[in-house]
């Protein structure tokens, strides 16, 4: 059975920078699609960026191109969402997700594993 564990969210002022983590265990990570979701008070969850099992291919939703890079170290197994330039609307819970088939998806979908989320609050 997968598990990911999320950590790096937090309380930050507009314009600042957090970097979330999310490590893996208990299955073959180097395979898998990874993606970084949120869901805000009121909203679906969302994609906010997936990343392909070499790295080779990224997504990122329009609101936070630019401004979020995804990343992973597959010797680690582990997956980063850099977040710069923070507004508040980015303030979610923000959860990791794994594809074991490696569909390099955005829908939610596709995603078998995910990860209990962290907390990311903007303020003003």
């Amino acid at each position: 059975q997968v598990q990911l564990v999320e950590s790096g969210g937090g309380l930050v002022q507009a314009g600042g920078s957090l970097r979330l983590s999310c490590a893996a265990s208990g299955g073959t990570f180097r395979g898998y699609a990874m993606a970084w979701f949120r869901a805000a008070p009121g909203k679906e969850r969302e994609a906010v960026a997936v990343i392909s099992w070499s790295g080779a291919y990224t997504y990122y939703a329009n609101s936070v191109k630019g401004r979020f890079t995804i990343s992973r170290d597959n010797a680690k197994n582990t997956v980063y969402l850099q977040m710069n330039s923070l507004k508040p609307e980015d303030t979610a819970v923000y959860y990791c997700a794994a594809d074991p088939t490696g569909r390099d998806t955005s829908s939610r979908r596709d995603y078998s594993y995910w990860g209990q989320g962290t907390q990311v609050t903007v303020s003003s």
